[in-house]
C-alpha cells in the first residue's frame, strides 16, 4: 500500500490541495482493463490555454506535458456547462444538467450560499455510487458546490455522503473572493446593482405616502403603514446581517457532516488537505483492494492576493502544481502501478476572463485562441483540457480531435469497474475507451448541446466521415464593453433578456476552419447553410423530446439563503465561529 499527494499552489497565492488516494492491487497478477486504479483530477476555472501541451509558450508546464506525452490528449474536450455547479453535476452523473434540474432558468446559475435548499437530487445516480457498489472506497476532498440541505440544517440530503462518497473533507460551496479578508466582494458588487432600483422604489413610495398623508389627499391606516415599515426594517436587518457575516456563513471547512473550521482559514490549507488524504489511505489501505478518490478542487478558482507581481505568483502556482504532479507520476512508476492506473485531468469549464481586481490585475487565466470564457458557450468557456494516461492500454503521445465531453467519464469508469449503467434514464455520455484505444476513429457524439443555464444556447454537429464541426448559436451574450472578450461590467455573462442577442437564422461556424469563431458563415459563403441548420434543428427537436420536467434545483426559492438551513458550528449569535483543526480530530470513515 502507498499514498500519493499533490501539493498545489493556488493561483494568486492561495494554497489548496488536489488530493489523490490510491491503493495497489495485489490481486491483479496480469494486466487487465477491468477495475483499474483511477485518479480523477478536476481543476476549477483552468483555461485550456494555460497549459504547455495545449500551446502555451510562456508558462512552463513540463510535468503536465509529460502526462500528455505519455497518454492521450483530447483536443476537443467539452465541458457540459460553462459554470461550476451544472458542469460538476453533469460530470458526476453523465447527464446534461437540464435532466437533473441543475440548470437555472433565472440569472444565477450556481449555488451562492451554504444555506440554499437546492442541490444534486438524491434520485440522481453518480459514478461514485456505482463504483462503491463494486468495491471501491470513495472520498471527495476539495470543492463540492452541489448543495447541502433540503428542509433542515442536519438532513444533508445533497451532501457528498448522500451521493456515494464514504468520506468528505472540504468546502461545501465555492471559493469566493469574499472568503478571504480584505480581498473585496464579488458577490456584493453584483447584488448592489439589483438592490438599487428596489431600494429607490421603496424610498420613493414611503416618502410619497407620507406626503399624501400629511396634505390629506390620502388616508393610510397607521397600522398598515406600521406593518409595512416593520417588514422593510426586518428585511434590511436580515440583509445587513447576512452581508456582514457572509464569510462566516458561507466559507467554512467540513469533515463529513461536521464543520471543523468556520470561517475557513487559508493558512496551510494545502498541507491540511494532504494530511486528510494520508489519513484516509492509511486507515483504509489495509482493508481494500481498490480505491478511487474523486477530486473536485478549488485549484484555480480565482482569489485576489495583495501582490503587485501578479505574473510572478501565477508562475509560482504553476511551478508548484506541475512540479508535484510530476512527483505523483514518478511514484506510480516507482511502485510499478503505471499499467494499473488510469489518470484523468480536466477543468470544469474555461478560464474566468472577467476576474480582474480593482487594481487592474488579471487573475482569471487564459483560454488560448478561443473566444470568451467561463459562463459562455463560446469555445473559450467550454473547451477544456482532457488528458488521459494509462500505459499499456492507451497509446502514448496520441491526439484525438473528435468531440468528447466530461460526461463521458461516467460511462467510461463505470464500465471499467464492471458496473452496470442505469437503464431507467438517459445517459448522455459515451464510453471513451474504444476511441482512446483506436478501436474506432469517430466520436459517438454526432451532436453536443450547449446550454447557458437552462436555455439551449448552441449546438455542435460533427457529421460522420467529415472533418467539419458545425456549431450554431441561437443567441450570444452581449459583451461589455462591446469590443471586449467578456462581460466585464457584470463579472459574468447572463443567458436571457437584455443580456443576450438572439439570432434568426442562427449564427453558423465551422470550427474545423474557424476555431476562433471569428467569422459567421452565411448562405452566400456556405452553400449548405440552410441544410445544416435544418439537420441541427431536427436534432434539437429530438433532444427536446427526450427531456422531462423535473424540479428546478436552481429556482429562486432553492437559491435564496434560508436561515433555518444555515450550518453553524457554534451559534449565529456567536458569529458561527470555531476552529477544530489544531486538535487533530481522528479521521472516521464510514463504509456502507
Amino acid at each position: 500500500i502507498f499514498h500519493l499527494f499533490l501539493h498545489t499552489r493556488k493561483k494568486m497565492g492561495l494554497l489548496l490541495l488536489l488530493i489523490i488516494c490510491q491503493c495497489a492491487i495485489d490481486s491483479i497478477k496480469t494486466h487487465s482493463v477491468s477495475k483499474p486504479n483511477i485518479i480523477l483530477l478536476m481543476a476549477d476555472d483552468l483555461g485550456i490555454g494555460d497549459l504547455g501541451c495545449y500551446g502555451n509558450r510562456t508558462l512552463r508546464t513540463p510535468n503536465i506535458d509529460r502526462l500528455a506525452k505519455e497518454g492521450v490528449t483530447l483536443t476537443q474536450h467539452i465541458a457540459a456547462a460553462p459554470l461550476c455547479t451544472p458542469s460538476r453535476a453533469a460530470f458526476l452523473t453523465g447527464r446534461y444538467p437540464i435532466r437533473s434540474g441543475m440548470a437555472a432558468f433565472s440569472r444565477v446559475g450556481v449555488f451562492l450560499f451554504s444555506a440554499s435548499s437546492g442541490g444534486l437530487p438524491s434520485e440522481e445516480i453518480t459514478f461514485s455510487k456505482l463504483l462503491k457498489q463494486k468495491g471501491y472506497a470513495t472520498a471527495l476532498i476539495g470543492k463540492w458546490h452541489l448543495g447541502m440541505n433540503c428542509e433542515s440544517s442536519n438532513d444533508f440530503c445533497h451532501h457528498p455522503r448522500s451521493h456515494g462518497f464514504d468520506y468528505f473533507y472540504g468546502l461545501p460551496v465555492t471559493n469566493f473572493r469574499d472568503c478571504k479578508p480584505g480581498q473585496g466582494s464579488v458577490f456584493l458588487k453584483g447584488v448592489q446593482k439589483d438592490l438599487v432600483i428596489p431600494v429607490q422604489i421603496t424610498g420613493i413610495t414611503l416618502v410619497s405616502l407620507a406626503v399624501l398623508q400629511y396634505i390629506g389627499l390620502l388616508k393610510v391606516p397607521f397600522r398598515a403603514l406600521g406593518y409595512f415599515l416593520l417588514i422593510i426594517t426586518i428585511s434590511l436587518v436580515v440583509l445587513i446581517f447576512f452581508f456582514y457575516h457572509f464569510r462566516q456563513l458561507n466559507c467554512f471547512l467540513m469533515r463529513d457532516h461536521q464543520i471543523i473550521q468556520q470561517p475557513l482559514s487559508y493558512e496551510n490549507l494545502t498541507q491540511r488537505l494532504t494530511k486528510e488524504a494520508m489519513k484516509f489511505i492509511e486507515r483504509l489501505g489495509h482493508r481494500l483492494d481498490l480505491m478511487i478518490s474523486k477530486v473536485f478542487s478549488n485549484l484555480v478558482h480565482s482569489v485576489i492576493l495583495k501582490a503587485v507581481l501578479c505574473f510572478l505568483f501565477f508562475f509560482r502556482f504553476f511551478f508548484f502544481f506541475f512540479f508535484h504532479l510530476g512527483q505523483v507520476l514518478d511514484v506510480l512508476e516507482k511502485h510499478n502501478l503505471n499499467d494499473k492506473t488510469l489518470v484523468y485531468f480536466t477543468s470544469d469549464q474555461g478560464a474566468h476572463v472577467e476576474e480582474i481586481s480593482s487594481a487592474g490585475e488579471v487573475h482569471g487565466g487564459y483560454n488560448g485562441i478561443y473566444k470568451g470564457g467561463k459562463s459562455t458557450n463560446w469555445e473559450g468557456g467550454i473547451r477544456v483540457p482532457g488528458l488521459l494516461r494509462w500505459p499499456g492500454v492507451l497509446q502514448a503521445g496520441a491526439y484525438i480531435d473528435e468531440p468528447t465531453s466530461n460526461m463521458d467519464i461516467f460511462p467510461t469508469i463505470v464500465k471499467l469497474a464492471d458496473a452496470q449503467l442505469p437503464s431507467d434514464r438517459i445517459i448522455d455520455g459515451h464510453d471513451l475507451l474504444p476511441l482512446l484505444q483506436g478501436e474506432v476513429t469517430e466520436s459517438k457524439h454526432e451532436f453536443l448541446f450547449h446550454y447557458c443555464n437552462a436555455y439551449l444556447n448552441a449546438v455542435r454537429w460533427h457529421p460522420g466521415n467529415s472533418e467539419s464541426v458545425w456549431k450554431v448559436f441561437f443567441f450570444t451574450p452581449n459583451f461589455s464593453p462591446e469590443d471586449s472578450n467578456g462581460c466585464y461590467d457584470s463579472h459574468v455573462c447572463f443567458c436571457h433578456g437584455g443580456f443576450i442577442t438572439r439570432h434568426d437564422p442562427p449564427l453558423l461556424f465551422d470550427l474545423s476552419r474557424d476555431p476562433e469563431e471569428k467569422v459567421p458563415l452565411t448562405p452566400e459563403t456556405e452553400s449548405r447553410f440552410y441544410e445544416i441548420i435544418r439537420v441541427i434543428q431536427q436534432a434539437v427537436d429530438n433532444h427536446t423530446r427526450s427531456l422531462h420536467a423535473v424540479p428546478n434545483q436552481l429556482s429562486w426559492d432553492n437559491l435564496l439563503w434560508k436561515p433555518w438551513l444555515q450550518l453553524c458550528c457554534s451559534s449565529l449569535f456567536q458569529s458561527c465561529y470555531c476552529d477544530n483543526e489544531s486538535g487533530g480530530t481522528p479521521l472516521q470513515v464510514h463504509l456502507g
